[in-house]
């Protein structure tokens, strides 16, 4: 029967599940360290956007893309996780000193906090799947973040509402199977929540690749970044409808039917 083809949709659905599955386990593996976060972080969504972008997808070595992609972002997404971490734990003093500060400069700093975090959950969404799709430094990958965080608002929203909604459904929705949800978390759950959250980067990385969009809606003004000055400075600072859409690409997940280049990374 064609539903149980091995190239059918049952298989490839089933073949992708898995794949899932082992990145999820390689993941919090490689997560364990705590410095590795970054690297691990960076490594699951190289694979899961290789998943959406339906890159690779038929070479059944996801264990392999994961370590290659683990090895070779180590040093960078190190240092955007140091740096992440370093605002968390920011924000995590700036919280406790706010609760020690009644009236209404109590108020006022605690409306700051909240508007601080905001801020910076919105940039650190994009931080490593930006650090897995391009080749940038560090300063512009959290640059970049937080720039487009702002101009692909609504895919920003939606992101943030589906991983409030995965929390708030295993822990509080019904707190008595709060173990089964550690459990389905752990097997699969941070990588699922990747894979899903995929889809709304490939929507929002539109505006750094716009001429992945349908070519009847292609303009100039579309691009985020359209200053042709930092073509050779800034990787992905700059990026039109008029160059070659995949000149920053990595060349590891640049499509076979499209030119690669030379890495930039140094």
């Amino acid at each position: 029967m064609r539903f149980f083809d091995p190239d059918g949709p049952l298989m490839t659905a089933l073949s992708k599940f898995a794949d899932i599955v082992l990145c999820n386990l390689m993941s919090v593996l490689f997560c364990l360290p705590i410095f590795t976060i970054g690297a691990s972080l960076t490594a699951l969504y190289t694979c899961m956007l290789q998943l959406v972008y339906e890159e690779g997808k038929d070479n059944g070595l996801i264990f392999r893309d994961f370590w290659l992609a683990f090895r070779r972002n180590f040093k960078q997404a190190t240092a955007l996780w140091l740096i992440c971490l370093f605002m968390i734990l920011f924000l995590g003093a700036y919280y406790w000193v706010v609760q020690f500060m009644g009236g209404s400069y109590g108020k006022i700093y605690q409306v700051t906090f909240y508007m601080l975090a905001l801020v910076f959950l919105f940039g650190f969404l994009y931080v490593f799947p930006l650090q897995a799709r391009y080749v940038n430094t560090v300063s512009n990958t959290l640059r970049n973040a937080w720039l487009l965080s702002v101009a692909a608002l609504p895919w920003t929203v939606l992101n943030i509402l589906l991983v409030v909604a995965a929390v708030y459904i295993s822990f509080f929705m019904n707190p008595g199977a709060a173990d089964l949800f550690i459990y389905l978390w752990a097997s699969c759950g941070f990588a699922l929540i990747a894979y899903l959250q995929s889809f709304l980067f490939r929507r929002a990385f539109q505006k750094l690749d716009p001429a992945v969009m349908q070519r009847k809606s292609l303009r100039a003004e579309d691009s985020v970044f359209i200053d042709e000055e930092h073509r050779d400075t800034d990787p992905m600072i700059q990026e039109s409808v008029y160059s070659n859409p995949d000149w920053n690409r990595r060349e590891d997940i640049v499509g076979p039917d499209k030119p690669q280049k030379k890495n930039r990374r140094r």
